[in-house]
């Protein structure tokens, strides 16, 4: 179980964190929401509900990086990305290279959902499925998930089972060793991440 005393405070660390951000990201925000709008037909902001903390389900937040699919496709199928998914805008491309597309998830730390560290929240098809096929998958859940986190700076974007069991692994790894130096760690290679582009798709 990871440290309580730090788990409270890094909740506070994320809410001030991101409230002091909000001012300084509200008008580059809106000229990426404007650029998506005048690239591809479809809103600007992607909704999906994906697990949070303690398996409780929360809508989150992404920039649309992909064409709006269809309604009859495989719920499964469309919440998977695939390397060089032909789904993917332009825009949507260089969003995912850099991790931009992640920025609107600030609304979740806000709402106290998300931290800006932690495991990445799976959507709610892909935690049901992953939760059959790998053993304590639940386990990934005591903590808030996060915009980044160890698996994001190690592996990069993951889909299909064999990864996930991989990735889990660097979840625990987190869990295990939850502190603000892991964190810190984290954040300063999230930003070669996306200078990088690493592991994006």
């Amino acid at each position: 179980m990871p440290a309580r005393g730090y788990f409270h405070l890094k909740s506070v660390i994320d809410f001030v964190a991101a409230l002091l951000l909000v001012p300084l990201l509200i008008a580059p925000m809106l000229l990426v929401a404007l650029a998506i709008r005048l690239d591809s037909r479809g809103p600007a902001l992607f909704r999906q509900r994906r697990l949070g903390l303690a398996g409780t389900p929360i809508t989150v937040y992404k920039y649309r990086t992909m064409r709006v699919h269809d309604a009859g496709e495989d719920a499964r199928s469309a919440a998977m990305t695939d390397q060089k998914d032909d789904r993917i805008t332009r825009i949507g491309g260089f969003l995912r290279r850099s991790r931009i597309d992640e920025l609107p998830q600030i609304i979740n730390i806000l709402k106290g959902e998300m931290s800006w560290i932690g495991p990445r929240p799976e959507a709610l098809v892909l935690s049901s499925w992953y939760t059959g096929e790998i053993p304590f998958y639940r386990y990934r859940h005591v903590v808030r998930p996060g915009i980044s986190g160890w698996a994001q700076v190690n592996q990069g974007h993951v889909a299909h089972v064999d990864e996930v069991h991989e990735k889990l692994q660097y979840d625990f790894f987190y869990i295990k060793y939850f502190s603000p130096w892991l964190d810190l760690l984290i954040l300063f290679r999230t930003i070669k991440t996306m200078l990088t582009g690493f592991g994006s798709r």
